[in-house]
């Protein structure tokens, strides 16, 4: 159990950096505050979720920093790519798209993004994480258990809140609008931002977001079709 705890506090801690990390990033382009990502709390998993598998799978390539660069540049490339694949396809809406900026692959994942991703995985490797692995060890083992548990359970909490408020846009009727317009889009982001302060906190976090309403209404077809 301890391990556990150990493992899923370094990927709260990653999360957390990733959060802040974006959370800069748009208050420097657009000097808004924004509470980045899909989750209400800090933490944006997708970073917790890098971080944790870099360590795992490239600790052996420590010794060669192209090489480290190189796999954690493709792991992080991987992983950004597939998590819009399959969010796209869970919930029917694009997150995010690079599309407009260069050397972009199908608009999930851009040389622009990935480069600093491998930067950034080489100073998790030999500053970042010897830090935070050194101070968990040295924190008694009961008190990793008591916050491990005690913060799983919260991160469960707003994971489950969450999938729930992204889930509202399948709820949305579509059947009024004819196509994935941008005025149609805007209509719908303006109807999410007005619905709870939860769907307003989503669209504020994903500004770009674009939903697949062609796609929603063909699925919903074929339900009532089966029906």
């Amino acid at each position: 159990m301890y391990k556990y705890c150990y493992i899923f506090l370094l990927f709260l801690i990653y999360s957390f950096i990733g959060w802040i990390i974006d959370t800069c990033d748009i208050l420097y382009k657009d000097k808004k505050l924004v509470n980045r990502g899909f989750m209400i709390g800090p933490v944006c998993p997708i970073y917790g979720v890098g971080a944790l598998l870099m360590i795992h799978f490239l600790e052996k390539y420590i010794s060669s920093p192209l090489a480290l660069f190189v796999l954690a540049t493709v792991l992080f490339m991987t992983l950004e790519y597939l998590t819009s694949y399959f969010m796209e396809k869970l919930f029917n809406a694009r997150w995010w798209d690079y599309s407009d900026r260069k050397f972009n692959l199908n608009g999930r994942i851009c040389l622009e993004t990935t480069i600093p991703f491998g930067l950034a995985g080489m100073l998790i490797m030999y500053v970042v994480n010897p830090l935070f692995t050194g101070i968990l060890a040295k924190i008694p083992h009961n008190i990793v258990l008591i916050l491990g548990i005690i913060l799983f359970v919260l991160f469960a909490i707003d994971y489950i809140v969450s999938l729930f408020v992204i889930g509202k846009i399948k709820n949305i009727d579509f059947s009024n609008f004819k196509d994935d317009t941008e005025e149609v889009n805007k209509k719908v982001r303006e109807y999410l931002i007005n619905l709870s302060p939860l769907t307003r906190r989503l669209m504020e976090s994903f500004p770009n977001v674009r939903i697949k309403i062609k796609h929603i209404k063909e699925k919903t077809e074929k339900k009532l079709k089966k029906k």
